[in-house]
This record gives structure tokens, sequence and C-alpha cells, in this order.
């Protein structure tokens, strides 16, 4: 009997029942975090190429000409009760910014907090799992730092290389560009259904398989295409929450063809069943301010709940020049993506206008 099966038979504890909220749901709300970062004072370095004034997803800075570090950090609460899951989930998820930059990850240190009396054994498979997926991305761990905590969280910080002329940001699309999103939304919904007891298995199955699953084909994919004008991955503010800041970025109007968006199994089924994670609530305060509907939309609340939905290592949203839409939807697909057009750039938005900046139809 190997070390993982005799671990999961012998743990007492569902991971899911010892925390408050699992994955990117446990985050702070998106306008607790604006309102602090926009309180803080800008740095004029010439070498920052990326800061956190367009709330982008990892930050961008020049070493030496032709060469720059992408960075990002991520960590949050166990979000399914397999430890060796949960560590894949997190070093995919902490993956994802680098890749959403266009970078190339190169090296890693973990960051833990556990729970001093909790069995050492599931820190271990939560880091072997961690590891696996820094393997796959050939993203070397270097170190680490740990504390003890009454709740236990894992994730990563994620150095990678990128070259500066060829950055991308959630602040280029483009009026008339095509939107394309690489991963179905669920994941917070049906993770949530697990921890309250009312998902089924192959929900989770389908939602696992989604939030280990690397964007980096995705990534290389999309990077190739010399029609993309912009790139974001939609993790814990939801499409509407990484949509909004793409579009105030960008001083674009995003239209969303809601009947479009792909869905994991179940992630309808969780939300009728009550299954609403914290963190939706939170996106919807945050974003829904600038979301508003065409006069002839007939949303469902369900489905507009989704929207809104906390994503854990979601898929890529880019912004792409409306004649090469197709043919990049054709690679990602060639590719085993299950990327899905969901609207387009309508146009341009004054900073000042008091308008929407996404329109659902």
């Amino acid at each position: 009997m190997g070390q993982r099966e005799t671990l999961e038979r012998t743990q007492p504890v569902r991971l899911t029942q010892q925390v408050k909220a699992g994955g990117c749901a446990s985050k702070l709300p998106a306008g607790s975090l604006r309102q602090v970062l926009s309180a803080l004072p800008t740095q004029a370095d010439p070498d920052l190429l990326v800061g956190f004034e367009t709330s982008d997803d990892a930050g961008v800075f020049r070493i030496a000409p032709g060469q720059a570090l992408v960075q990002t950090i991520d960590f949050f609460t166990p979000l399914v009760d397999d430890p060796f899951t949960f560590g894949q989930i997190a070093a995919t998820n902490a993956l994802s910014d680098v890749y959403a930059m266009g970078g190339r990850p190169r090296t890693a240190l973990a960051v833990v907090c556990f729970p001093q009396d909790a069995d050492l054994g599931i820190l271990e498979e939560i880091m072997r799992g961690g590891l696996s997926k820094m393997n796959e991305a050939s993203c070397t761990v270097v170190g680490g730092h740990s504390v003890r905590d009454v709740e236990m969280k894992f994730g990563y910080a994620v150095t990678g290389l990128i070259d500066p002329d060829h950055v991308y940001t959630n602040a280029g699309a483009v009026a008339g560009d095509t939107l394309i999103l690489t991963k179905p939304l669920g994941t917070g919904v049906i993770t949530t259904a697990l921890k309250q007891g009312k998902s089924e298995p192959a929900w989770v199955d389908g939602a696992v398989r989604s939030m280990t699953t690397l964007n980096s084909a995705a990534s290389a994919i999309a990077t190739t295409c010399v029609g993309v004008h912009a790139i974001t991955d939609i993790t814990g503010f939801g499409l509407m929450g990484h949509g909004r800041e793409m579009a105030l970025g960008s001083g674009v109007i995003l239209e969303i063809e809601t009947a479009l968006v792909p869905l994991l199994e179940g992630a309808l089924d969780a939300v009728t069943a009550g299954a609403i994670p914290g963190g939706l609530l939170s996106n919807r305060e945050f974003a829904e301010c600038l979301v508003e509907d065409f006069p002839e939309s007939r949303i469902s609340d369900d489905l507009r709940a989704l929207l809104y939905d906390p994503q854990t290592s979601g898929g890529l949203l880019v912004s792409v020049a409306s004649e090469l839409a197709a043919a990049l939807l054709a690679s990602f697909r060639g590719a085993g993506i299950p990327a899905a057009r969901i609207g387009h750039v309508m146009g341009r938005r004054a900073a000042d206008s008091g308008g929407p900046a996404i329109v659902l139809r």
C-alpha cells in the first residue's frame, strides 16, 4: 500500500471542514483591496513596467535590455479534501498569473500556514502535490516560508522571465476585439457545494480537472497570435471582477453574451442548491455597479450569479482582433483547450462617463 493511499484511509478530517472559505473565495474582497492600494503612493522606477495600479495579474520589472522578471504570489485555504490535490490546485493557480502576462515560470517559493498540532503527513502530501505541478511547469522550487496558523493555507511566490517588449497586460483591449475564455466557470460554487455536502462526484471531478490544468498551453498559443491585445486570468474576482479591470484599464466597454459563457457541469445545480461562496457576494458588491443589461436581455438569476463566481485556477480571458479570433479558437481547441467566444469589445469608455464597463446580453 502506497503512502498516499495510507494517508487517505487514515485521515480523520476533511480539509474543507477546517476552514471558513476555500480557495480564491477566501481572498479579501476586491473593493477592500482597491481601497487600500489606491491610497498608496506610486513608485517612480523606470524599470517597473507593470505595477499594481491597474490591478494586473503580476508585476513586471526590467533587469536588463531584453529581459524582465514577472513576479506574483498566490496562496489560499483548502477547497478540496484531498491534500495532494489541494497542493496541485494551489500550484496551478499560482503559476497562472505568470502565464497570463506571457511569461515563463522559472523559480518558486512555497508559502505555508499550518496548524501546529495537525498531522504533518497532510502537509507533506500538500507540498508533494504542489511540487508535481511545479515540475510539470519546469519551475524550480527553491525554498519557502512557514508560519503556524489555525487555518491551513498553501501557495507559492513565483518568478518568471519575460521579454519586456512582449508583455501582455489587462489594459490593452481594443474596440472591435473578440473576447475568448479558455476555461469554463463554476469552481467556486462547486467547491462550496462540496464543503456543504451538496455536490455530486462528477461535478467535483470536472472542477478538479479544470483547476489542475496549467494555463501554459493556452498562454503559449495566445502569445504567438499577433492579434492578441490583452490577457488576464479569471480567478478570485470572477469573470465580472476581472472583466471590469480589463475594461477600465483599457478604457473600453466589454459586451458579454451570457449564453455563450462556458460552465462546468453542476455549476448551475450548485447555485440552485444554495452553494453560494461569500466571495461571490463580495464580487457582486464590487463589480455590479459597472455592469448593465441590454434592454432585451433575459438572464436567469442563477447564470448571473455564476458571472461573479470566484474562480480558483480559472482560464484566460483573451482580447483578440476579430479577424483572427476564429483561427485562435481553432488553435485552442486543437490543443484540447475548451475555449469559447463569449463576447466582444464594444468601444471606448470615457474615464468619467459614469456608464457601464460591461454590458450583458
